[in-house]
C-alpha cells in the first residue's frame, strides 16, 4: 500500500484512549501506528511492568487524503494535528527514526518544553546511528534532545557526544 499519494499524519485521541483508537481505525483497515513504551506502574499490593504511549494523545495514521473523514468519524479521534495552518505530515523517515529509537530499548524521555532549535545533526555511531535530527539541548555530554518535526515534542536521549556528527 505504498503510495505517493499516501503519507503519515498524526491525531490526536481523547484521553487515554490511544490504544482503543488504534483498534478502530484498524477495523477500518486504516495503518496506524502507536509509539509505546515500557513503564513500571505501583498499586497498592503491586508492581507491574505496562506499555504506554510514549507522546500521550497521539497516534499516527498513514492515509491518503482521500481518507481524513474516515479517520475524523473514528470513535476516539478528536483531530489532526495541525502545522502552520494545515494538517500535519510526518516524513516516512521521521516514524522509522521514531520506531528505531524505540526499538533500541533504552529509557526515553519526552518532553514538551518550548525550546530553541539548534544545528542539525547525524548520529553516527551506537545504537542511534543513521538518526538524522536537530541538536535543541546538550547535559553533561551526554543527554541530549533531539526535536521531531511537526510534532511539538522533543525525545532525550541518552547518548555519547563523539557519536554526534554536526551537519553543515
Amino acid at each position: 500500500m505504498i503510495s505517493k499519494n499516501y503519507k503519515w499524519y498524526p491525531i490526536y485521541t481523547r484521553s487515554k484512549a490511544e490504544k482503543k483508537t488504534q483498534l478502530e481505525l484498524e477495523k477500518k483497515k486504516i495503518i496506524t501506528y502507536l509509539p509505546l513504551k515500557k513503564a513500571e506502574k505501583q498499586w497498592s499490593d503491586r508492581k507491574k511492568i505496562v506499555e504506554e504511549p510514549l507522546l500521550k494523545s497521539y497516534l499516527f495514521v498513514y492515509i491518503s487524503s482521500k481518507e481524513y473523514t474516515e479517520v475524523i468519524t473514528t470513535f476516539g479521534v478528536s483531530r489532526f494535528i495541525y502545522f502552520s495552518g494545515m494538517i500535519a505530515d510526518i516524513p516516512d523517515r521521521q516514524i522509522a527514526d521514531l520506531k528505531l529509537l524505540l526499538a533500541t530499548g533504552v529509557d526515553l524521555e519526552v518532553s514538551e518544553l518550548a525550546v530553541i532549535p539548534g544545528e542539525k545533526v547525524l548520529i553516527k555511531a551506537g545504537p542511534f546511528k543513521g538518526i538524522l535530527a536537530e541538536l535543541v539541548y546538550l547535559k553533561n555530554n551526554k543527554k541530549i534532545v533531539l526535536r521531531l518535526q511537526n510534532l511539538g515534542y522533543s525525545i532525550m536521549i541518552n547518548t555519547s557526544l563523539s557519536y554526534i556528527e554536526r551537519l553543515t
